[in-house]
Formats: C-alpha cells, sequence, structure tokens
C-alpha cells in the first residue's frame, strides 16, 4: 500500500535544524533535490502498489533519494543508512521534515527499494528529470547560422580556411591509455 504525502517538505526553509543551524541552499543535494521532479515521479511510483492494504510503504523521496546518494558513493546498505544518519543534507534530500539523529529506516529496506525501482522504472523516471531539466528559454536570435563547407577540393582557397563549420587539417589522437 502506498500513501501519498500530505505534508511534503516544499522548500528548504521548512526543513526544522536543531540549534540555528541553517542549510546552505547552494549545497549539492539541495540543488539536486529541486532537479527532481518529485510530485510527479511520485505519480508513477504510486502505481507501483496495487494494493490498498497493508503497511504503508516509504515515500518515494526516501527510496529514490536513498537509492541515488547510495549509487553516487558506492556505499553498501548498512553504510548509506549510517550515512544519512549523519548528514542533515542527505535527510533533506530524502525529505525527512528536519535533521534526527537516528536511522529513516532499516538497511534490509534497501532491497525492497530496489525491487520497486527496477531498471524500468528508473528509465522512466530519468525521462521524467530530463523533461522537467528541459531549458525553457528559446535559442539565442541574430546568430548566423554555420555553413555547410563548399564541396570543392581546391585547399588553397584561403577566404574560406577560417569559415564556422570547415574542417580541414589533421587531427592527431593518443589512445595509449585507453582501455583495451
Amino acid at each position: 500500500m502506498y500513501k501519498k504525502i500530505q505534508n511534503r517538505q516544499a522548500e528548504l526553509t521548512d526543513f526544522n535544524q536543531p540549534l540555528g543551524f541553517k542549510i546552505n541552499p547552494l549545497n549539492r543535494w539541495v540543488i539536486k533535490a529541486s532537479t527532481i521532479p518529485w510530485d510527479a515521479i511520485e505519480e508513477r511510483y504510486a502505481s507501483l502498489f496495487p494494493s490498498h492494504t497493508g503497511p504503508a510503504a516509504k515515500p518515494l523521496r526516501m527510496a529514490l533519494g536513498s537509492l541515488l546518494i547510495q549509487k553516487k558513493y558506492g556505499l553498501s546498505d548498512r553504510e548509506l543508512v549510517e550515512e544519512i544518519k549523519e548528514n542533515p543534507y542527505l535527510q533533506f534530500f530524502i525529505g525527512l521534515p528536519g535533521y534526527r539523529d537516528e536511522a529513516p529506516f532499516v538497511p534490509s529496506l534497501l532491497v525492497e527499494f530496489r525491487k520497486r525501482l527496477n531498471e524500468k522504472v528508473l528509465a522512466e523516471i530519468n525521462e521524467m528529470i530530463i523533461d522537467f531539466n528541459k531549458p525553457t528559454d528559446p535559442p539565442p536570435k541574430g546568430g548566423k547560422p554555420l555553413e555547410k563547407p563548399s564541396s570543392s577540393d581546391d585547399s588553397s582557397d584561403s577566404s574560406s580556411k577560417d569559415q564556422p563549420g570547415d574542417n580541414r587539417g589533421t587531427l592527431i589522437v593518443d589512445a595509449t591509455c585507453a582501455p583495451s
């Protein structure tokens, strides 16, 4: 069973901190949280729970956020839970209402997160994130479009050497450090 969160953390200012500690809005986890369409993804996630009985599942933000943190740092399930427990930025990222010095879930629950958020679901979520972050600004105006190089074989024409899009010359590539 999945229940959508009614009192969801909407803003950085809603994140409760003890002793006046302030979260830096320029922290990478705060910025990353703003680039993910949590509400839209939650709609997709809720469809993975056809039953309306049983204990409620953890919120999508906690499940997906935890897996993203784990992938970023390459942590084991137990290390991830400890890392989240110790870091208020990670707690903000997974959608907790404020800093708590306790584990948000048991490490074995990550197995369930991975079962629910399988490769197919993650591919759909990835597309949702890409669509959410597409630039809304139109391309710059007034720029001259690049010209295609002429098909003539006359390489002595010095007037066309400096034209944009003119691909002449030699490219030397060293692949000695590339894996075989």
